[in-house]
């Protein structure tokens, strides 16, 4: 079901691409493809890998957020390059509007900033990336917040606060967790963290009354193979 999935998303991809194409619209039209998540490789099912990658879909980890991105503009973009700058899709709004010559609407915030400069083959300043998903989800994910400053990256836990830390160019598959050795950096990025929660109004969980801790935890859940039936 997953891989039909995927089949038909790249088939309608294909699709539009051709009608550009016809219309003759290729060369000035601006073509973003990403997703909304990493691939699902958790609790809830593994139809997919993220290898090296650590999670998934629901995840605070780089295989939770760490997505596929791929611009198509050949009157502005060089085809076939590569680029490593960390973006997000909050900066998605900011580009589109910049690229058409427009602002913002008054009293619109902006949480991105325009890649337009990273098109055309330049760089953006350096600055941090947040992350905020303060509930449960059915991939076993559990209320979590993160920030990536550079090749660092902090995960807080909001369950207890705990904190994880990550060097993602020495450590893409997040093994080692440093947090522990780097007590003055987890302070800094969570300090950080917690101003932009602060500046955004970030909701957090509460905690639930009703809550049976005999019950099985889906984060935990056990992974069970799928019963495939073999045809004669």
């Amino acid at each position: 079901m997953y891989a039909a999935m995927v089949e038909a998303m790249d088939l309608a991809v294909g699709k539009v691409l051709a009608k550009l194409d016809e219309l003759g619209l290729r060369e000035n039209t601006l073509v973003i493809f990403t997703s909304d998540n990493g691939g699902l490789s958790t609790s809830e099912g593994w139809p997919t890998s993220n290898f090296p990658l650590r999670g998934g879909k629901g995840w605070m980890y780089e295989g939770g957020i760490r997505e596929p991105l791929i611009v198509r503009w050949p009157a502005v973009v060089k085809a076939g390059r590569v680029v490593s700058t960390p973006v997000s899709s909050p900066d998605f709004f900011p580009t589109l509007l910049e690229v058409a010559q427009s602002k913002a609407p008054p009293g619109q915030m902006l949480d991105g900033v325009s890649l337009l400069p990273v098109f055309k083959g330049g760089t953006l300043p350096e600055r941090a990336l947040f992350w905020h998903y303060p509930h449960y989800g059915n991939q076993g994910g559990a209320p979590g917040a993160a920030i990536r400053r550079g090749d660092w990256k902090l995960i807080e836990w909001l369950e207890d606060g705990r904190a994880e830390l990550f060097n993602l160019a020495q450590d893409l598959g997040e093994k080692n967790d440093l947090a522990a050795k780097e007590p003055q950096r987890v302070a800094k990025l969570r300090e950080e963290l917690h101003a932009w929660q602060k500046q955004v109004g970030a909701k957090f969980p509460i905690a639930n009354p009703n809550y049976d801790t005999a019950k099985p935890s889906g984060r935990a859940a056990n992974r069970t193979e799928a019963k495939i039936s073999k045809q004669p």
